[in-house]
């Protein structure tokens, strides 16, 4: 692909396509304000890129598209993300923008010091459009995984989001995480446009404190009838999925945390790779938990996943040994045989 726009190519059909702005993240080098604090350790950050990796690290073919500036924060996005595995040709770049970057303290996000200075606006990826990314390639995935942080960042990706999430003949599945940060919308109209393109998907996730204000999981779905797949995550409490006439809940799990970070997108992954395996809704609902459990307990964005028979077993444990399992550091490494996680709380 050029940087005027996209060229025209076949790209080979892989599991996951994650579209979505990364970037280039700043971590303290000790707790406190960002005036105080004297140096930062370097990494990356974006939603959409957090699932293409943790999916590729899971044994899934994955795809992320983007734009980046060309630039030295680009390459290390590029170099970063493929080496996870996944696939970064399609990603553009950009002579004219800058690649977004942002600082963060140390502490947990819902604490109420908790500090980011974003430095994204007219990045790269904030001038994505219908015009300049390849369709082709961004439809190549048996699923499309969005996000609403992307119909923040302009009109223009705003615009690639609606054609992206129209119902139409030959589409991908289309998984959404509604992901409304506040901070990004100019306006008040974000949550009324979340809630438009959650509607165009087949598969939502969206949290129960950033769900309109509903109140809980049944009056989600009620506003949201149309995805075929509801995901409502209640935090500590654990998850809901709404599919067809069936409701299903999971408990989530007893965590020792480490951070409060990548979670989230860890979830999606997890519920994602046991949909592409064609598992029950249970057993999608527990592998995103187990998924969530490996990013808690580390400390950044992104975690090596449990082995896929690992994983499996947990997720086969009756409802009585799920709710015994607490998982600490190091879990995703334990010896597969190994009964030492599962122990009461």
């Amino acid at each position: 692909m050029t940087a005027d726009g996209p060229t025209s190519t076949a790209p080979d059909v892989v599991d996951v396509v994650a579209l979505g702005e990364s970037m280039v993240t700043f971590l303290p080098s000790r707790p406190g304000r960002l005036a105080d604090v004297p140096s930062f350790d370097r990494a990356i950050g974006g939603a959409e890129s957090n699932v293409a990796c943790v999916l590729a690290a899971a044994g899934h073919t994955t795809r992320w598209i983007s734009a980046v500036g060309a630039d030295g924060f680009g390459d290390h996005l590029v170099e970063a993300i493929g080496s996870y595995g996944v696939d970064v040709s399609a990603v553009r770049r950009d002579p004219a923008r800058p690649t977004g970057v942002y600082f963060r303290t140390a502490v947990d996000r819902a604490a109420d010091a908790h500090e980011v200075a974003y430095y994204r606006a007219g990045s790269a990826a904030s001038a994505m459009s219908a015009a300049t990314e390849d369709l082709d390639a961004i439809r190549s995935g048996r699923v499309l995984h969005l996000s609403g942080i992307t119909a923040a960042l302009s009109a223009d990706c705003l615009h690639l989001m609606r054609e992206l999430t129209a119902r139409r003949p030959g589409r991908p599945l289309v998984s959404f995480d509604v992901n409304h940060r506040p901070g990004l919308w100019r306006d008040d109209d974000g949550p009324a446009v979340l809630l438009e393109l959650a509607r165009g998907a087949d598969l939502v996730f969206v949290g129960e404190d950033e769900a309109w204000g509903l109140g809980g999981p049944e009056a989600v779905r009620a506003a949201l009838p149309e995805p075929d797949l509801l995901v409502v995550k209640q935090g500590a409490s654990g998850a809901t999925a709404f599919h067809g006439e069936h409701v299903t809940f999971v408990p989530a799990l007893h965590v020792d945390v480490v951070a409060a970070v990548g979670a989230g997108d860890a979830f999606a992954a997890g519920f994602l790779s046991a949909t592409l395996r064609g598992l029950p809704v249970r057993d999608r609902l527990r592998h995103g938990h187990l998924m969530a459990a490996a990013a808690l307990t580390v400390p950044g964005d992104l975690a090596t996943p449990p082995a896929r028979a690992h994983a499996d077993r947990l997720a086969a444990l009756d409802d009585e040994a799920w709710g015994r399992l607490r998982l600490g550091p190091g879990w995703t490494q334990a010896d597969e045989g190994a009964d030492e996680e599962v122990r009461t709380p």
